[in-house]
């Protein structure tokens, strides 16, 4: 008898399992011969190796729909365990729009909702290096870290890396409280927030701890090579030109780039230029980088953040 050991390493096991291991066992009917025994992550499967085999396919078609419908009902682990072949997707996976990016935490969907996000999935699928730029809240930074947890789910890059200057405005690190963590967690915060909607505390915190998911000041991305990894580089405006330069140059092999930012909202003292809007001059006809330009329209906060960015820019009379 042979065991083998699958780890579910991306979807949360109850999702697999069931409450009480009720779908695990819709599961173990269609496969007798086999024993399996799930604790937490780590399935154990104990049998003849065709058969173990069999249920590897199984389980991976099982772990792809949830991925594309964020939902395994006992009615389609009953459908998918007992067909035959290799295009066993269920049928509402023909009816999902390609706006859907992937579904995040407690069934929450994810999507692209403006045209210019749109353009984003896009972009990221044609290109490696993407820059999307525009005002506060429209979507660029949220979009760009759901790209890339769907690429580190769907084992495209071995992990992420999110990384932004440490530049605010009236801010000085060396006042805040604590040591180098505490300090710059404040302005990593967003990034956060958007990781907590897509990926469960457990598993994030796990990604973190094994350093699959990387969240650090631009000041340590110079000296690595970012390889199989899929990186986002927020608050780009904040970028000195030599900073811009050094982050770029880091991309390694089998790499995505986003870099994001808000050409309106530079913190830098004014004898520092911005590198994000001199990245844009050099490299907006290169090969291989989309520039994507957000503007007001694209705005998915409140309804007052698009006509206070419209009154900031002059596009409504005032009163």
């Amino acid at each position: 008898m042979n065991e083998k050991i699958i780890i579910l390493d991306t979807v949360e096991p109850v999702e697999i399992y069931g409450v009480n291991d009720v779908k695990l066992n819709v599961i173990k009917k269609h496969f007798p011969k086999l024993k399996l025994v799930a604790r937490g992550y780590s399935l154990k499967v104990l049998g003849e190796p065709k058969e173990i085999t069999r249920f590897e396919k199984k389980l991976e078609l099982l772990v792809e729909h949830y991925h594309k419908s964020g939902i395994l009902t006992d009615t389609v682990i009953e459908r998918l365990m007992g067909q035959t072949g290799d295009n066993l997707l269920d049928s509402r996976d023909e009816v999902l729009n390609n706006d859907i990016i992937l579904f995040g935490n407690n069934g929450l969907v994810i999507k692209a909702k403006t045209e210019n996000q749109r353009k984003m999935v896009h972009g990221v699928g044609k290109n490696d290096m993407l820059f999307a730029v525009g005002p506060a809240g429209t979507g660029k930074t949220y979009t760009a870290v759901a790209l890339a947890v769907r690429a580190l789910k769907n084992k495209e890059v071995k992990r992420i890396i999110l990384t932004r200057p440490a530049v605010e405005a009236g801010e000085n690190l060396g006042f805040l409280p604590g040591d180098m963590k505490e300090k710059l967690d404040p302005y990593m915060q967003p990034l956060y927030d958007a990781l907590n909607d897509m990926i469960p505390t457990e598993k994030l915190n796990q990604y973190l701890e094994s350093r699959t998911v990387q969240i650090a000041p631009l000041a340590f991305m110079r000296g690595r090579t970012l390889d199989n990894a899929f990186v986002i580089l927020d608050e780009a405006q904040n970028t000195t030109e030599s900073q811009m330069k050094m982050f770029l140059t880091r991309m390694g092999a089998n790499a995505k780039f986003i870099v994001t930012g808000d050409v309106t909202q530079i913190d830098l003292p004014s004898k520092h230029p911005s590198g994000l809007l001199q990245a844009m001059r050099l490299l907006k006809q290169v090969e291989g980088i989309s520039l994507i330009e957000l503007d007001s329209s694209d705005v998915i906060r409140h309804k007052l953040v698009k006509l206070i960015i419209d009154k900031y820019e002059g596009k409504t009379s005032s009163n």
